[in-house]
């Protein structure tokens, strides 16, 4: 059943985590899915970087269990929405903010977050109909920064991404955050490349414990 854009909003708001998957060769993805799933991470996105990634969107969509958000990530131009929504992504994700994409996301009933850095990108989003705002590269910005942003506008619902680690995802939670998107720091290549997605399920496992930590919750 297609979700609409406030309920996939919610789901990303309740799971709190989004795995951002950038793989130059895909042929593990399944196995890092798996590792995600068992791990209690419940939103993913596989980004357009990934060879193939609208196809391996189509082929995973329908394995996930049930409650699990599937995205896209780097999409930057209309195109590519209708095509990855067509594939079974609930969400798309950007690295940068084009009033164009919100427009498709809205015509094709799915839930947008650009990527904005300063806070007039960040309003102009919201205020362009972006519900979920991806504040990126955060990596130099630190979680005091999304204190600020929200300090004159609080209801900003905005996910870090780049930046976010393992260990720290719960100092971008308690600083205001609503989700963090982390690729490096929780798929991490070599462990990968190794066929360890034992430490896979490991750093999901820590990560969702630290948000859910830092949320007050168990």
């Amino acid at each position: 059943m297609k979700r609409s854009p406030e309920q996939t909003l919610a789901g990303i708001e309740d799971a709190g985590v989004v795995a951002v998957i950038r793989m130059n060769d895909p042929s593990r993805l399944s196995d890092v899915v798996a590792a995600l799933v068992e791990g209690g991470v419940r939103a993913l996105e596989v980004t357009m970087t990934v060879p193939g990634a609208v196809d391996h969107i189509r082929r995973i969509a329908p394995t996930l269990p049930a409650g699990f958000l599937l995205g896209a990530g780097t999409v930057t131009d209309p195109d590519t929405v209708a095509r990855v929504v067509d594939a079974g992504a609930s969400f798309i994700v950007s690295p940068v903010f084009r009033p164009a994409l919100l427009k498709a996301a809205a015509t094709h009933g799915i839930l947008a977050a650009p990527g904005c850095l300063s806070p007039t990108e960040v309003l102009d989003a919201w205020e362009g109909g972006a519900r979920l705002v991806k504040v990126f590269p955060a990596t130099a910005l630190g979680p005091g920064y999304l204190k600020d942003l929200r300090g004159p506008m609080p209801y900003l619902k905005l996910m870090p991404t780049g930046g976010v680690t393992v260990e720290n995802a719960g100092d971008w939670i308690a600083a205001g955050a609503v989700a963090v998107g982390i690729g490096t720091s929780l798929l991490d290549a070599k462990a990968i490349a190794d066929g360890r997605f034992d430490v896979i399920v490991e750093r999901s496992r820590t990560i969702v414990a630290n948000v859910r930590r830092a949320r007050g919750t168990k």
